[in-house]
């Protein structure tokens, strides 16, 4: 059985963002949970909400959320910072870094564990949780204290390992949108994306892996050929990935992929408003199973989170996940 679910934000409800609560947010919750239900979706997420910041729309949260409360950081930023992140020519769609490290990296005030109580009081039923990737949050920083690429990434990761112990969820995702573009940094992206999941206690750990959502846009040049050892290094049981909008001949690289490893596919374009129907929904899903053989996707799911769509059109999407998997599984056995 072909599984599906969705892959972490959902749009923020114009009713939150014009009153935002502590309340608004658990009802804001408890709504998406019941919109992914109703769709149908094995294994739904929270939405996110509670990373939401206005300041920082473009990234929905994925980096300031983490980032910002842990000790060690400083948020207030000068020119001479946002000259020295430049210099470093890693994130060039972004102006500035999320932050400065200006000591040795702590939980500060950092929980996660709350806003998955939260979830979990709200979900009723098993849901996914997700965490941005070590990786991917080291390269929005400025160091000014370890003065080491590599001893940045894994001083996160170890935050990170302590945050994610005895989650009260199903599934914890770890999100990574910057590998597919710096494949050379794979070793230790996965080093330290491993040191989360080995701290993981929930009965699944996955990986989500895409081109980047920025506005809307893919901003990481790469293909799935040069990622495969990245794939097989993962401590996870299975991995997230974008495929909607890759090139067909980019399944080719799936055959390599470990069987232990179950194959999540993204079938549907969280980048445009086109909706998918059934039918689009169950080529996909062949397409791919024609080339890694059947029985290797484990999962269906969009492309990525659904932050930058209107909710129209993302509970639309949602909607047609379910009834394409039912329809590919209904014709091929």
């Amino acid at each position: 059985m072909i599984l599906t679910t969705t892959v972490g934000s959902y749009p923020i409800p114009d009713w939150l963002a014009a009153l935002p609560s502590e309340q608004a947010r658990e009802d804001a919750t408890r709504v998406v949970f019941d919109i992914q239900r109703r769709a149908h979706i094995d294994l739904p997420t929270d939405g996110e909400l509670y990373r939401f910041d206005v300041n920082h729309p473009d990234t929905n949260g994925m980096i300031e959320y983490f980032v910002r409360p842990m000790s060690g950081i400083r948020t207030e930023l000068g020119r001479g910072d946002c000259d020295r992140f430049a210099q470093l020519a890693r994130m060039r769609f972004r102006r500035k870094p999320a932050a400065a490290v200006v000591g040795p990296l702590g939980e500060g005030g950092l929980n996660l564990l709350a806003d998955c109580e939260m979830a979990a009081g709200v979900a009723g039923g098993p849901f996914k949780f997700t965490v941005t990737s070590p990786y991917m949050l080291s390269r929005t920083l400025l160091d000014l204290h370890y003065g080491d690429f590599e001893e940045l990434t894994m001083a996160i990761a170890g935050v990170l390992a302590e945050q994610v112990r005895a989650l009260p969820c199903d599934c914890v995702q770890v999100d990574e949108a910057n590998i597919p573009g710096n494949p050379e940094d794979a070793p230790l992206a996965a080093r330290a994306i491993n040191v989360v999941l080995d701290a993981v206690t929930s009965k699944r750990k996955a990986v989500h892996l895409c081109f980047g959502n920025y506005g809307g846009q893919t901003i990481q040049k790469g293909e799935w050929a040069k990622l495969t050892g990245f794939l097989n290094s993962l401590h996870a049981d299975h991995v997230v990935l974008e495929l909607a909008r890759r090139p067909a001949h980019e399944l080719e690289a799936l055959r390599d992929v470990d069987a232990r490893i179950k194959l999540g596919i993204g079938v549907v374009d969280i980048k445009d408003n086109h909706v998918e129907t059934p039918e689009e929904i169950a080529r996909r899903i062949e397409a791919v199973e024609k080339v890694t053989g059947a029985g290797r996707v484990g999962w269906i799911h969009p492309d990525c989170g659904f932050w930058m769509l209107k909710r129209s059109v993302a509970d639309r999407k949602i909607a047609a996940l379910a009834p394409g998997r039912d329809l590919y599984q209904g014709t091929s056995s």
